[in-house]
């Protein structure tokens, strides 16, 4: 045996040191090379090009409410009603997506304080099967805006959605409906309903209760709308503007009444908040 076998055959023997896996992170909008640590730090946005990255409820709660709040419990729904199943069982994809996240749905809620002013704040994660809206989302949104009712606060949603659940077939579009006349119970009380377009937001999400707010907010470079580029440009024949279903353009065209970045997000909540909540008589 060769020194160098000898030489080799000694390091590969010493315990090598762990390397977490996640250490990086690439932007995907500039495909910049950045620290987790450090993107984390900077509300998941990328410091070069303003990417806003797509983030956890946790984080979301953590980032928008003062500490002390609360989180809500997800309302119990049927699983699998409709007994779907393709290549695996629906019931066996939730315990999957439940398995992988901290919350038991897509949707979950959260009481607190924003920069002092009471609200109840809903969260869709995207990570939780694409944000989709099933029965147990529109469960939840209701729920939320029960609390915000009893509590006489605003009730503020950040969605973030693939669209309705497929899994749940009619049941999933029943929540547009559904979730459509609880924001009529918020206006009827009085009580402001913000909503916060954050990447994406499609399908009948947005065909519904993201597109009611008293104010709509959205993320620097969101992607807000119904169906797909591709499908529209198939069905109309002409090509499409740049930036079509951003943000900024939705911004441009009045669909959208600001772009907010997300560190001016809870500041810019709570000032809305206090023109719009209601003021009791003296």
């Amino acid at each position: 045996m060769s020194w160098l076998s000898k030489v080799r055959n000694s390091l590969s023997s010493l315990n090598k040191r762990d390397t977490p896996d996640n250490l990086w992170i690439k932007c995907p909008s500039c495909g910049e090379m950045l620290f987790t640590q450090e993107f984390e730090a900077n509300l998941s946005v990328c410091p070069r090009c303003e990417h806003h990255g797509r983030i956890t409820a946790k984080a979301r709660f953590e980032q928008i409410l003062d500490a002390g709040f609360s989180v809500l419990p997800t309302p119990e729904v049927e699983e699998n009603p409709l007994n779907f199943r393709d290549t695996k069982k629906y019931s066996d994809r939730l315990k999957a997506a439940r398995a992988a996240n901290p919350y038991p749905d897509a949707l979950t809620n959260a009481f607190g304080t924003i920069e002092g002013h009471k609200a109840v704040l809903g969260v869709q994660d995207f990570k939780f099967m694409g944000g989709s809206m099933g029965m147990a989302v529109g469960e939840a949104f209701v729920a939320g805006v029960e609390k915000a009712i009893a509590q006489k606060c605003g009730y503020i949603i950040c969605t973030a959605a693939g669209g309705a659940r497929m899994q749940e077939g009619i049941l999933s579009l029943m929540q547009m409906p559904k979730t459509t006349v609880a924001t009529r119970r918020l206006a009827a009380a009085g009580l402001p309903y913000i909503v916060i377009l954050t990447d994406p937001t499609t399908g009948g999400v947005t065909a519904s209760y993201a597109m009611l707010g008293d104010v709509q907010i959205a993320e620097p470079g969101a992607l807000i709308g119904f169906a797909g580029q591709r499908v529209i440009q198939d069905t109309i024949r002409e090509k499409l503007p740049d930036g079509f279903q951003r943000a900024e353009y939705l911004h441009d065209h009045g669909m959208v009444d600001m772009v907010v970045h997300r560190k001016d997000l809870k500041g810019t909540l709570a000032q809305l908040l206090g023109y719009l909540e209601r003021k009791e008589a003296q």
